[in-house]
């Protein structure tokens, strides 16, 4: 009976430590360290094109050494999303550029619009700026291409004498062949009023409902939980009885107006330029009087007519000429011409 306890106890104290060994085994066990390294960029890529902000890809690359190192790869960051690349302008520095332009060697057309718009309206590096967009825009990338048209139309970090309408209406012919709605707008306008191509009225009508329709083929495409958080609605169908609601801006864009949000309204007079007035656009003047205005109150400068068309139909309607008349202007946005002073 001893014998026999005694050997009860014996095994199941060797069993129980062969138990021990194996989860100490298995807990030492890093399953990622198995993975081949064409795998785990594949996983890295997938992320970095998925991140709802720069946080989430950094949170992995600070994990361990390897996804660190692997994540920097340039298959990686040639993937980057726009949210990915979505830098808060409080947060700017120069670790902050060095990623943005590690991105863009890389390949990303995103990284390489966005560092461009930085460089060219915030950092007022004109010339660094615009080659990167026309990186982007060299990979069809539509808001690198529309940005370029509308460095065109405006002579954009030159003289008025440098604007190119020709340019700036092939540029929105190819951004709004692959898809970019305000190019669309915006290539619709200047044949309505024959800027910078013959005026076709009729033709010009025509891409302007088309964009029209593209607005509210994107609003179909979203759930009824993305309709919810959209929040703001900017009638811009509002013509043929649908409201749109407001899309979101270009993560290059909101830099823009958190950057020159923050600057003091007293530096921003001394500069004597003025902001475009549509509050999701965040372009700032290269000059004095490079924006077109509106030719009705005066009040309100514009980057483009599709920045015109945006602010006419989500705030400026009610308050163009309300000093003046007591009441909202109740023209249409095509009765306001914009042009430059």
């Amino acid at each position: 009976m001893r014998t026999r306890r005694r050997s009860y106890y014996e095994g199941a104290i060797n069993m129980s430590g062969s138990h021990h060994k194996r989860l100490k085994l298995f807990s030492t066990l890093d399953y990622l360290d198995s993975l081949p390294d064409d795998i785990v960029l594949l996983i890295l890529a997938n992320l970095c094109s998925t991140a709802t902000s720069p946080a989430d890809f950094i949170t992995v690359l600070s994990t361990c050494k390897r996804l660190n190192s692997l994540g920097l790869h340039s298959l990686v960051l040639s993937k980057a999303s726009p949210n990915c690349l979505a830098v808060n302008p409080k947060n700017w520095s120069e670790s902050s550029h060095r990623f943005l332009k590690r991105c863009s060697n890389a390949g990303s057309a995103e990284a390489s619009y966005t560092l461009g718009m930085i460089r060219f309206y915030c950092l007022q590096n004109r010339t660094s700026g615009a080659s990167l967009m026309a990186k982007a825009a060299i990979r069809s990338h539509t808001p690198a291409l529309y940005s370029l048209a509308v460095i065109q139309f405006n002579g954009s970090g030159g003289m008025k004498n440098d604007k190119d309408l020709r340019a700036g209406v092939a540029l929105c012919a190819r951004a709004a062949f692959l898809g970019h709605v305000d190019a669309l707008r915006e290539l619709g306008h200047c044949l309505q009023d024959g800027y910078g191509v013959p005026k076709n009225v009729t033709h010009g009508r025509r891409l302007l409902i088309q964009a029209n329709a593209r607005e509210l083929a994107r609003v179909f495409s979203l759930s009824s939980n993305q309709l919810l958080l959209t929040g703001s609605i900017c009638p811009l169908f509002s013509d043929f009885g649908c409201n749109v609601p407001a899309p979101d801006p270009h993560p290059a864009n909101r830099f823009l107006v958190g950057w020159f949000s923050d600057k003091l309204q007293l530096e921003l007079e001394s500069l004597d330029t003025r902001l475009c007035s549509y509050g999701g656009c965040g372009r700032m003047e290269t000059r004095r009087h490079e924006f077109r205005r509106c030719s009705v109150c005066g009040d309100v400068n514009y980057c483009s007519r599709a920045c015109q068309a945006r602010d006419w139909k989500l705030r400026h309607n009610m308050t163009c000429r309300v000093d003046l008349e007591g009441v909202g202007f109740n023209g249409n946005v095509n009765d306001t011409m914009v042009d430059e002073r």
